[in-house]
């Protein structure tokens, strides 16, 4: 029978829960765009928004999803006929390069043990070998919303440092922004790509590209510069809404104002630990549920297990049968397997506005929908997922 009827809960990798707060932001008319209180906001959203990548570099606002991000890195810093490195650890590494070869660049797709995270020795090696410099750019994802992976955005840029290359480090961070630690400017990353979608906490509708001053270099040379996502143009112009290209996003800054004082009212260090112990509890279930039949890891090993979603395969359990079951009987909403997880793995997102009562919800309907089909599991995931959270209270 159903239960399903009370608030639902929606548990995918984004978009992400937004909080009452954000949503009320949002409910108000139309303010004057030229002058006001809008612009102060639209100023106060850039540079907080640095605050939380760690940077105090520009950054540029795409209204867009994403992947408008990723186009506006790609047509700002690079041209016809350059090559790119991209590393590959799932899905979105790869799309992005892809995005790149439509705009005639050349994408090198560095394939590691899928889906294994990145290694940072096969990076240094492979960027020795190129002494004529010819890639311009390595691209790579903080952490990949199909496979659950977290690469070590640090190791890697000490690997291009150790062969010491010219390429641009450009990594998506679109799933962990907010979520995980990061650090745009210690790190050395030159083109970091956000949104706002996932642990930002607002509606889908806005992206976030940080520039390091090396990739400001590369935008005065880059030849694929197009009219809307050119950075020159929205570089300090006269009138502000320019910034945009156009009409600003007026509901979406009020509400990534919003957001960004809830993340600084909780401080971003215990954003961070939240997000870690809340991963840490599903991490428990999984690991108790788990059985040579039923569920287990899609990530192997634990200390690249993503804090913002985990991926989980099913065995002998059919995905796509266990997702209906916990959606139309008990309201709950799980993410889908990509690609060739679409009947063996379901995901579940835990980023953004997020809490042990909403975890523990999560990992409680998933415990009885695997009940009611009669799937094997160990032991109650539910126990072990409350002990990891017991112990951070």
């Amino acid at each position: 029978m159903s239960l399903s009827y009370g608030r639902p809960m929606v548990s995918i990798p984004g978009p992400s829960v937004i909080p009452d707060r954000v949503l009320a932001a949002m409910h108000r008319p139309m303010p004057n765009i030229y002058e006001g209180d809008l612009i102060d906001v639209s100023f106060s959203v850039q540079d907080d928004l640095r605050k939380i990548a760690r940077t105090e570099q520009p950054v540029f606002i795409s209204v867009s999803n994403g992947h408008g991000a990723w186009e506006m890195a790609i047509s700002n810093t690079l041209s016809r006929g350059d090559k790119i490195l991209v590393l590959e650890s799932g899905t979105f590494a790869v799309g992005w390069g892809e995005m790149a070869e439509v705009s005639g660049v050349k994408a090198e797709i560095l394939s590691g043990s899928d889906p294994d995270p990145v290694y940072p020795a096969a990076v240094e090696e492979r960027l020795k070998a190129d002494v004529s410099g010819e890639i311009a750019a390595v691209m790579v994802v903080q952490v990949d919303t199909a496979t659950s992976v977290r690469n070590d955005i640090q190791a890697i840029r000490h690997a291009i440092d150790a062969a010491d290359h010219p390429a641009l480090l450009m990594v998506d961070c679109i799933a962990s922004l907010g979520c995980e630690p990061y650090e745009h400017d210690e790190w050395g990353v030159d083109i970091t790509v956000a949104a706002t979608q996932k642990g930002l906490m607002v509606p889908p509708g806005l992206g976030f590209v940080f520039a390091s001053e090396k990739a400001l270099a590369a935008h005065e040379r880059a030849d694929l510069r197009n009219g809307y996502f050119d950075w020159e143009p929205r570089t300090n112009p006269e009138q502000h809404y320019k910034i945009y290209c156009g009409t600003p996003p007026v509901q979406h800054l009020w509400a990534m104002r919003e957001a960004l004082d809830m993340l600084f009212e909780e401080g971003l260090e215990n954003v961070w630990e939240r997000h870690r112990v809340l991963a840490e509890a599903v991490r428990a279930a999984v690991e108790a549920w788990h059985s040579p039949n039923g569920l287990s890891f899609n990530i192997a090993s634990p200390e690249s297990r993503s804090n913002s979603v985990t991926t989980i395969l099913t065995g002998d359990v059919n995905a796509s049968e266990l997702r209906r079951i916990a959606e139309s009987n008990a309201g709950l909403t799980l993410g889908i397997g990509l690609d060739e997880f679409v009947d063996r793995a379901f995901r579940i997102g835990h980023m953004g506005h997020l809490n042990p009562p909403m975890i523990l919800g999560t990992l409680g309907t998933i415990e009885a929908t695997l009940t009611a089909m009669g799937a094997p599991m160990s032991k109650s995931g539910v126990a072990a997922a409350a002990a990891v959270i017991g112990a951070a209270l």
